[in-house]
């Protein structure tokens, strides 16, 4: 088989950046009072800005869709046109519509050439198994080029019009603080935006390239309960009730279309589970830790890294924090697109040079998912 290389990086954040203390204005307040969470967990995840493709109306300055096109677009050069673009493979947390698939609805928009597309489902971890896809198919050789991207457009579900109807049902927040735990906490995460790569069989004649040595995943949704979800609800000890199962009125009083995260699940293992199944991709790669430059976790809160340096550093695989390359405070939790908006961020930093490592890790708490890839500067 061939090699693969990522040829190039884009990405698109829409409108300006926008401050802790701007975000009620653009995603209001539930029950007409500030979020007593937000504060909290702002100070823990140490986000100080992010981008919502809304306006402090409520109003959307772009679907999702478009800022994955927009995205796309960017990687087009003088010796790259998306007309010759041969594979389109797109994830996302957050698709427009339920039908068709988000990549059918972006290769819609882009209006090209009748090619092969492929949409991951899923939450963080569709924007890597997109990459994954597109990965696979230039190093058999059934294609020559592929396009891989993430995007998000989070913001709308995080607006306070999709959590009144179920806060007016309650007698006292007080006592019933389930938004707080289950969906507030979420409000204060997320952030919008698209990435896309470019990957083709041949390096960059003039630029930087990176070489795309392996990338494994692994699911523990086998053994561990879902964390985070939207459109239906967990019923203890009868599993998933999905959305058409309940009543019409059901549905908007329970706001079963709102992003929900057990917090306390997330906490338990969304850090052990990643160790572990790091600890087994370097004995199956034969990886030697020290030899990597440069470390992309996928962090939903800088709350933690602490403990994701800890438990590396207890499994023997010490990378230290001045290899860390992150931009979460600057971006937010992009979701599908975070990976690709810190790798895009990190080829054009000139930092780079010719043979330096670059691992990626990107873990998914929706199903415990995690991804690794390990790249190369060629």
């Amino acid at each position: 088989m061939g090699k693969v290389y990522i040829t190039n990086l884009s990405k698109f954040l829409p409108n300006k950046p926008i401050s802790n203390d701007e975000m009620e204005d653009y995603l209001g307040l539930v029950n007409n009072k500030p979020s007593k969470t937000r504060r909290i967990i702002l100070r823990n995840n140490k986000i100080k800005t992010r981008y919502y493709a809304i306006d402090k109306n409520g109003n959307s300055t772009h679907t999702n869709a478009e800022l994955s096109v927009e995205a796309i677009k960017g990687l087009e050069n003088e010796s790259f046109c998306l007309s010759d673009m041969q594979l389109l493979s797109g994830g996302t947390t957050s698709p427009d519509l339920l039908l068709p698939s988000h990549t059918t609805v972006v290769q819609n928009i882009l209006a090209l050439n009748a090619i092969e597309i492929m949409s991951p489902a899923g939450s963080c971890n569709a924007g890597m198994q997109a990459l994954k896809y597109c990965y696979l198919s230039v190093k058999s050789g059934e294609t020559a080029n592929a396009v891989s991207f993430g995007s998000e457009k989070l913001s709308t579900w995080m607006q306070s019009k999709n959590f009144k109807l179920e806060s007016h049902s309650w007698n006292d927040l007080e006592e019933k603080p389930i938004l707080a735990f289950e969906k507030d906490f979420l409000r204060w995460m997320l952030s919008d935006g698209a990435g896309a790569a470019l990957l083709q069989n041949k390096p960059n004649v003039n630029a930087l390239s990176l070489q795309i040595d392996w990338i494994d995943f692994r699911s523990y949704s086998n053994e561990l309960d879902i964390c985070m979800y939207a459109g239906g609800e967990i019923v203890e000890g009868k599993g998933i009730k999905p959305w058409r199962d309940f009543e019409p009125s059901e549905i908007m009083d329970r706001s079963l279309f709102s992003l929900r995260q057990d917090a306390t699940l997330l906490g338990k293992h969304i850090v052990k589970k990643g160790g572990e199944y790091l600890s087994k991709v370097v004995a199956k790669r034969q990886l030697d830790i020290n030899s990597i430059d440069y470390f992309l976790p996928h962090i939903s809160s800088e709350y933690f890294r602490k403990y994701m340096f800890e438990d590396l550093e207890e499994r023997g695989m010490n990378i230290p924090l001045d290899k860390w390359f992150t931009n979460l405070t600057r971006v937010g939790n992009v979701g599908a697109a975070s990976i690709y908006l810190m790798l895009e961020e990190l080829i054009n930093s000139d930092r780079l040079k010719n043979g330096e490592k670059i691992l990626l890790m990107v873990p998914e708490s929706a199903s415990f998912s995690y991804a690794f890839a390990l790249l190369t500067v060629v």
